[in-house]
C-alpha cells in the first residue's frame, strides 16, 4: 500500500482505540439454544437477533437442497425453492410478489437506489438503520431528517415541493432502541403527500403482530407498498427480500443492482427458510414467550433499581452512557457467563453507549433473573472502580 495510505491507516486506527471504538470481531460458537462458547467459556447469548430460538434448531437442517446457487438469479441461481419461498412469503404478507436479496443491507441499498434518484426527496427517520441511510446516499436523491419517531416533522418535510417523487423511508423495530415506529400515522401522511412508502421490518418479522407477519403487517399493500425483511434473524437462516405491487416488483427484478449482480443465497437456504416461516407461523408459543421475557425483564429491572427500556420488543437497550463504562460491564458481564455486546458510537449516538440485550424464545426466566442479578453486581463494581 502507499505510504499515505498507511499513515491513515494506522492515525485512525490509534484515534478508535484512544476513544474505546476499536472494534474486532471474535469467534462465537453455537452451545445450545440460546447460548454459546466465547473463547472457550460457555455462556448465555444475551446479545443475538435470533428471535424466535430457530437458528440452532435441527429441523432447519435437515432439508434438502444444493449448498450454493451458483449464480445469480437471473442468470441459473433461481431454484424452485427460492420460487416457492417468495410465494409463501408473499402469501404470508398479503402482497402481490416478492423478490429475495442475499442481505438485508444489500436489500435497502439497491431498492432505494432503484426507485429513487436525483430531483427526488427522501425523508428518513433519525435513527434508520445504515442500509436506509446508504441507499438514499446512493441514490443521490435529497433528503431530510425528522426527529425519531416525528410524524409532526415528518408531514412538514413531505410538505416541501420537489422536481421528482418524494418518499417516507423508516426502519419498523429501530434495531438499537427497541421501539417501534408510529407506521399507521405516517402512512396516513405519505398517502397525503403522495409519497412512496417504505419500511423495513427487519427485527419485528416473525415475532410482532398478527400471525407472526411483524410490526408493519397490519398495513394493507395499498397503505405501505414497500416491505423489506430479512429471513436472517426470528426466521433463523440468511437473505432478506422485499415484499409488495406486481410491477414495482418487476421493475426492481431489472433494476436493483444489488440483486442483479449478486449470487443468489443457497437453496438450502431457501429451504431453511420455508422450514422457519412454517415453524414461526405453527408455533406461537415462542413469540408469546419472548412477550412474557419482556414483561420478566422489565419488573426485575425495576425491582433492582435499574432503568428499565421503553422498548415492548424482543430488544431491550440498557443505556449506560459512556463507552468505557458499557465496555466495562460487558466484559465483565463475560465473565459472569452472559454474553452482551456494548455497542458504542457510531451504531449509536454520542452519549448513548448502551448494553444490547435481546430476548429470544430460547432463553428461560431464570436466565432473565441471572441477568438481571449479574447486571446490577457488575454496574455497581464499575461504578466504584
Amino acid at each position: 500500500m502507499s505510504g499515505g495510505l498507511n499513515r491513515r491507516i494506522a492515525d485512525q486506527l490509534e484515534a478508535l482505540r484512544q476513544r474505546d471504538r476499536f472494534r474486532q470481531r471474535r469467534i462465537v460458537e453455537p452451545a445450545g439454544a440460546g447460548c454459546a462458547r466465547v473463547a472457550g467459556r460457555d455462556c448465555i447469548n444475551f446479545c443475538s437477533n435470533d428471535y424466535l430460538g430457530l437458528a440452532q434448531d435441527p429441523r432447519l437442517r435437515a432439508g434438502p437442497g444444493a449448498s450454493g446457487s451458483a449464480a445469480s438469479a437471473l442468470i441459473t441461481g433461481y431454484s424452485p425453492s427460492h420460487a416457492e419461498l417468495e410465494a409463501r412469503l408473499a402469501d404470508w404478507l398479503q402482497r402481490d410478489r416478492v423478490l429475495l436479496f442475499p442481505t438485508g443491507f444489500s436489500a435497502n441499498v439497491g431498492i432505494i437506489d432503484a426507485l429513487l434518484q436525483r430531483g427526488d426527496l427522501a425523508v428518513c427517520d433519525a435513527l434508520n438503520h445504515a442500509s436506509l441511510i446508504d441507499g438514499v446516499r446512493l441514490s443521490g436523491a435529497d433528503k431530510r431528517i425528522y426527529a425519531h419517531a416525528g410524524v409532526d416533522q415528518a408531514r412538514r418535510a413531505l410538505a416541501e415541493p420537489v422536481a421528482g417523487i418524494k418518499a417516507l423511508v423508516t426502519d419498523a423495530v429501530f434495531s438499537m432502541d427497541g421501539d417501534s415506529a408510529p407506521l399507521q400515522a405516517l402512512s396516513h401522511e405519505a398517502q397525503r403527500a403522495d409519497a412512496l412508502f417504505y419500511v423495513d421490518d427487519a427485527h419485528g418479522l416473525g415475532v410482532e403482530g398478527g400471525d407472526g407477519r411483524g410490526v408493519a403487517g397490519e398495513l394493507s399493500q395499498d397503505a405501505l407498498p414497500v416491505l423489506v425483511g430479512t429471513l436472517g434473524k426470528a426466521l433463523g437462516a440468511a437473505g432478506a427480500f422485499v415484499a409488495g405491487p406486481a410491477s414495482l416488483i418487476a421493475y426492481l427484478e431489472n433494476r436493483a443492482r444489488s440483486q442483479i449482480y449478486s449470487t443468489a443465497f443457497a437453496p438450502m437456504t431457501a429451504n431453511a427458510a420455508l422450514v422457519a416461516l412454517d415453524i414461526a407461523r405453527q408455533e406461537v408459543w415462542r413469540r408469546d414467550h419472548v412477550h412474557r421475557l419482556v414483561a420478566r425483564l422489565h419488573a426485575r429491572l425495576d425491582a433492582a433499581d435499574l432503568p428499565v427500556p421503553d422498548s415492548r420488543t424482543a430488544i431491550q437497550p440498557i443505556v449506560l452512557g459512556s463507552d468505557r463504562l458499557a465496555l466495562r460491564v460487558s466484559d465483565d458481564l463475560l465473565a459472569r457467563g452472559f454474553l452482551v455486546t456494548a455497542i458504542r458510537p457510531p451504531t449509536v449516538p454520542e452519549g448513548a453507549a448502551r448494553l444490547r440485550v435481546t430476548l429470544t424464545a430460547a432463553h428461560s426466566q431464570e436466565q432473565v433473573d441471572g441477568l438481571v442479578d449479574a447486571l446490577a453486581d457488575s454496574l455497581v463494581e464499575a461504578r466504584v472502580a
